[in-house]
């Protein structure tokens, strides 16, 4: 029987997305569920494995070899349980026993969403080919992953390089996940509007849109108020990059998630606060880039986890080789 298949499944706060990825990265027999993170949690497992189950239906399930799930975090990769922050419903929730009832034996790889992300960006993406990397998501949370002498670095429990929950501010805002002045709760596109609609931006001149994208179209326009507020985040981000590259010693820094479409209005600042906290030798130069593989990152990740797992790699980008 040929095995020349993963499936893959991305589980976020909003959505549940799967497919068949082959190893060359492509994406088959898609199948996605809302996520109802609000019900309970036997709810959000029907969900998933609702996802899983559409896979199995396909001609293809057969040739799967191996199941890569990316799941939001924090999590535990050694006992498969999760605890997403988004998915308040799961609390230590044993979600690779979970799905068993579907795949039976079949070999379940779990990786946080941010790990995910990097192992998909350097695997097919813009970290491809970077022996050192940083890859992170901008969204309504900040997460990452680290991309280690070529290899996806998950660290024992699978949670290494969450940048969102690295505090650059001891005396800043008490963070939902405890902590004080942590990149997400500045950085965040949540967080971004927060502050913009605080120190007096108003959306009038966007249509009346108070979303993240809304101030980036006013900072586009040259709001200061909404400047202000991606420079802000701008500088958070920057702050846990050079924390982070100071570390580990970074190449490139891959930036992706729905803030990350705001373009240079992001990108410009983060660069230049980079430069300013990024001094030593070692730590100067780092490539700032855009993700590329947008919404597909998390499947694409997934399944490079998995691959990387089985010990088998098709094509190079290696998943993580």
């Amino acid at each position: 029987m040929t095995t020349d298949l993963v499936a893959a499944v991305d589980i976020g706060g909003t959505k549940i997305a799967g497919a068949l990825v082959t190893g060359e990265g492509e994406l088959l027999h898609r199948a996605q569920r809302p996520t109802p993170a609000r019900e309970s949690a036997a709810a959000v497992l029907r969900a998933v494995t609702d996802v899983v189950t559409r896979l199995t239906e396909s001609g293809d399930w057969s040739r799967v070899r191996a199941l890569g799930i990316g799941s939001a975090g924090p999590l535990d990769a050694r006992l498969g349980s999760v605890s997403p922050v988004n998915i308040p419903v799961w609390r230590d929730f044993p979600l690779v026993e979970g799905v068993r009832g579907v795949v039976g034996e079949l070999p379940v790889t779990l990786v946080g969403d941010g790990a995910a992300i990097a192992a998909g960006e350097h695997w097919r993406g813009a970290a491809r080919g970077r022996r050192n990397a940083l890859c992170m998501v901008v969204s309504t949370g900040v997460g990452g992953g680290l991309i280690v002498d070529d290899r996806l670095y998950a660290g024992p429990t699978g949670n290494a390089g969450h940048i969102g929950h690295i505090s650059v501010d001891f005396n800043g805002d008490l963070c939902p996940c405890g902590g004080r002045g942590c990149v997400e709760r500045i950085a965040s596109g949540t967080n971004i509007a927060r502050y913009a609609l605080a120190a007096g931006w108003r959306p009038a001149d966007q249509g009346g849109d108070a979303t993240t994208a809304g101030v980036a179209a006013a900072a586009a326009a040259g709001d200061p108020v909404a400047r202000e507020a991606f420079d802000r985040s701008a500088r958070a981000l920057a702050a846990g990059i050079a924390a982070t590259a100071t570390l580990v010693e970074l190449e490139t820094v891959v930036i992706g998630g729905g803030v990350s479409q705001a373009g240079e209005v992001l990108f410009a600042p983060v660069r230049r606060a980079l430069a300013e906290y990024a001094t030593l030798p070692y730590v100067q130069g780092i490539d700032v880039v855009p993700a590329q593989l947008g919404t597909d990152a998390g499947l694409v990740g997934a399944a490079a986890a998995s691959w990387r797992e089985s010990g088998t790699f098709l094509s190079r980008g290696e998943a993580g080789n």
